[in-house]
This record gives C-alpha cells, sequence and structure tokens, in this order.
C-alpha cells in the first residue's frame, strides 16, 4: 500500500501525540492500568478492614477492667511490643471471626498509644420506631 506524501507527516504527528498523550497521562494524569486499580481497591478495602474492627479493638479496651492501668502499660512497652500486648489481651479478637485480621493488633495500639485518654464508652440502644 502506498501511503501519500503528504499523509506522512500527519501520521507522524498522531503517533508522536498518542506516544505524548499516554506518557502524560500515565506518569503525570494519575491513568492506571486495570490490574493496578484492582490492586489499589483490594488494599483499599482491606485497609478499611482494618481500621473498622481496630476501633472495636479500642472500644473493646476501653471497656475492659483496669483499662486505664492497661493503656499505661501499653505506652511503656517498646512500639515492637505493643501489638503483642494487644494480642495477649485479647482485645483485638472479634466474636464470630475465627482468623484474627492481619494488621489489627498493631493499628489497634497505635490509636490507643496515640490517645491521652480513653473513649467513654457510649450504650448502644436500638432504635426500633425511629421517634
Amino acid at each position: 500500500m502506498q501511503i501519500p506524501e503528504w499523509m506522512k507527516p500527519a501520521l507522524t504527528g498522531a503517533a508522536a501525540g498518542a506516544i505524548a498523550l499516554a506518557i502524560v497521562g500515565f506518569g503525570f494524569a494519575g491513568w492506571v492500568t486495570g490490574g493496578t486499580a484492582q490492586e489499589m481497591s483490594d488494599k483499599a478495602a482491606r485497609d478499611a478492614g482494618v481500621q473498622v474492627v481496630a476501633s472495636i479493638c479500642v472500644n473493646q479496651f476501653a471497656a475492659a477492667p483496669n483499662a486505664n492501668m492497661q493503656l499505661a502499660k501499653l505506652k511503656e512497652a517498646k512500639a515492637w511490643d505493643r501489638d503483642d500486648f494487644i494480642e495477649e489481651g485479647g482485645w483485638s479478637t472479634v466474636a464470630g471471626v475465627d482468623e484474627g485480621v492481619r494488621g489489627v493488633a498493631a493499628e489497634c495500639a497505635k490509636q490507643l498509644a496515640a490517645m491521652d485518654t480513653l473513649p467513654s464508652e457510649a450504650p448502644m440502644v436500638p432504635n426500633a420506631d425511629n421517634s
């Protein structure tokens, strides 16, 4: 097939424009491939699960007997031992979940260590009639 001479610069410009668009899009505009988007979605879902269970862990810790004393012990522990302290106390365990959620104890310990005082436990009262 013969390409007319006048069309070669246009095709070269279109190819160069497509390459430049791809470089700018993937490099600077935040475009990602489908595989990368799936990985990002999976990580976001895992992180959200860890955050939810870690908040349950914090509430269980705060509701435990001698919680203020336990908080002081947690803060005295070395940073790398805090997740073990949480796991041994059983606060990172959630009823109905046979295997623990990976990373919950570390996140729970991080949140607790950052607190000056423990949250007060608010009673959970179901509202059946929405009144």
